[in-house]
């Protein structure tokens, strides 16, 4: 059984902080790549995070860097992903994914979201005064 499963989702306020996590049963997620990607109401899926196989690579969009913190807990078969400074542009479904590279690409800027192999169901994140 492969299965991802987000959590740490809720309710902030502006300026407020969380951190999500991606917690993995049946596979072990030091052998993929793992996104963070978000969707809106009414907008597209789009990329937050990523970390590679190694850790090496690193990737965050421009909405997010510098106040989110991509990282993993290799005990915990866990990956998170930290968020500071939340703004209510932020608010958004958040799914984590795994891609195993295979060999091929380990490099977050060389995969793309429909290359992932796995994907959570989400975590609501609501960032409302």
């Amino acid at each position: 059984q492969l299965r991802l499963v987000e959590s740490g989702g809720g309710l902030v306020q502006p300026g407020g902080s969380l951190r999500l996590s991606c917690a993995a049963s049946g596979f072990t997620l030091d052998y993929y790549m793992i996104g963070w990607f978000r969707q809106a109401p009414g907008k597209e899926r789009e990329g937050v995070s990523c970390i590679n196989k190694s850790g090496g690579s690193r990737y965050y969009a421009d909405s997010v860097k510098g106040r989110s913190t991509i990282s993993r807990d290799s005990a915990k078969n866990t990956v998170y992903l930290q968020m500071n400074s939340l703004k209510p542009e932020d608010s958004a479904v958040y799914y984590c994914a795994a891609y195993d590279p295979r060999g091929l690409f380990n490099l977050c800027v060389s995969v793309g979201m429909d290359d992932y192999d796995y994907w959570g169901q989400g975590t609501q994140v609501t960032v409302s005064s």
